[in-house]
């Protein structure tokens, strides 16, 4: 008789050749419970996605909510659904006040796509400049920004017209430039090892792109909603982006994506031709409810205030000679060891340990730790001791 994995490994289609292959029963909080009843300590979230731990009590209770009323009814942007119009509403108390209007699409790769579109709208230019070891999303256009050649030089031709700076390096800003119509950024690099801009790059960037007339689109997939100690990482930088893109921890565990920006920007999807950037599950209902009680409880509660105290015993919890460095911010940070074999060892035996760890995109010399934004003082001492024994073992 074939057991769950089996069946996944035959039917459901695969992202590489050999994934972890967990057999999930359920999940809560911090923990995550495999078919066969042990618990694992969840230090990934999802990769980033369940900020506030598995099936929180008030997301899920805004779901069930919700199902009791309606699911989809309309394709997006014709019916006013209060769960999708409270919560692009709140939203925007949260963002800067030059944006006015929020779009509601599926994940943030698809928000990402409307992002681009409405740049080369507003603008009438063509070229689109992102950053080398970048990643926003593998569809076509986000897959034509993405910073690494050898992940999408099998799919080309993609998008013409894309050029690429470094990320922290002023001398490339001169290739902003009147033919472009936007800069995509990570506030934060994800895949490259989680790294910060430094001294005031992105308020560079930004004064680069009005002195040339480009649009500044920072990607907050990653450190937006609450990650970083803010509820969106630019706020760190004293930066005012043109367009932000969301998606990730913003649904509480369920698929969203959303771009914001100002009405004036945002209108340009609306005509010439109509339905400019359309979907059909956008701003769903369920989801959108599950978006609203996740943006609510990081908001009201002590979440933000907390993520730097916890942001502290994690690098104190963590100081061991293995350990070269820790790159980023709040809870979202990058472990750097010597090299991708020990990498791979750690968190392979850390799933025998009982403690979930995963690798970066592109800095194959880091393990990931991006836990749930409600991780525990004592969660927190718990996995990392086990890690440090991990490193024991090297």
């Amino acid at each position: 008789m074939n057991t769950l994995v089996d069946d996944f490994l035959r039917y459901q289609a695969k992202t590489t050749p050999h994934p972890l292959g967990l057999s999930i029963k359920k999940a809560k909080g911090a923990y995550i419970t495999d078919t066969q009843g042990k618990k694992y300590l969840d230090f990934v979230a999802g990769v980033s996605a369940c900020s506030l731990g598995h099936c929180h009590p008030k997301v899920v209770q805004a779901i069930r909510k919700q199902a009791k009323k309606y699911l989809h009814v309309m394709v997006y942007g014709e019916f006013a659904q209060e769960p999708a119009v409270l919560l692009c509403k709140e939203l925007l108390e949260l963002l800067p006040s030059s944006h006015q209007s929020v779009y509601l699409t599926n994940s943030g790769t698809e928000a990402i796509e409307g992002a681009l579109k409405m740049a080369k709208r507003a603008t009438g230019r063509s070229e689109l400049i992102g950053a080398e070891n970048s990643y926003h999303g593998s569809t076509q256009g986000a897959l034509s920004l993405l910073g690494r050649e050898h992940q999408k030089k099998a799919y080309r031709p993609l998008l013409p017209d894309i050029g690429f700076i470094r990320f922290n390096n002023e001398n490339d800003l001169e290739r902003i430039t009147t033919k472009t119509a936007a800069v995509l950024l990570e506030t934060i690099q994800g895949g490259a090892g989680f790294i910060l801009p430094q001294k005031d790059y992105l308020k560079k960037v930004k004064k680069r792109c009005e002195t040339v007339g480009a649009l500044l689109i920072l990607d907050e997939i990653q450190p937006g909603f609450g990650r970083t100690g803010r509820f969106f990482g630019y706020e760190h930088f004293e930066i005012e982006p043109d367009i932000v893109v969301m998606g990730k921890g913003m649904g509480g565990g369920l698929p969203v994506g959303a771009f914001s920006a100002s009405h004036e920007l945002m209108s340009v999807l609306e005509e010439h031709p109509k339905l400019g950037h359309i979907t059909t599950f956008g701003g769903n209902p369920l989801i959108a409810a599950a978006c609203l009680a996740t943006l609510r409880q990081i908001r009201d509660s002590s979440i933000l205030s907390d993520i730097a105290e916890k942001e502290t015993l994690f690098r104190t919890e963590l100081q061991h000679p293995k350990i070269q460095s820790i790159r980023g911010k709040g809870l979202m940070l990058a472990i750097m060891l010597d090299s991708p074999e020990s990498v791979s060892k750690v968190i392979l035996n850390g799933i025998d340990r009982g403690l979930l760890l995963f690798w970066l995109l592109w800095e194959k010399s880091a393990i990931r730790i991006s836990p749930p934004l409600t991780l525990t003082h004592k969660e927190i001492k718990k996995g990392c001791t086990i890690l440090r024994s991990l490193l024991d073992e090297l």
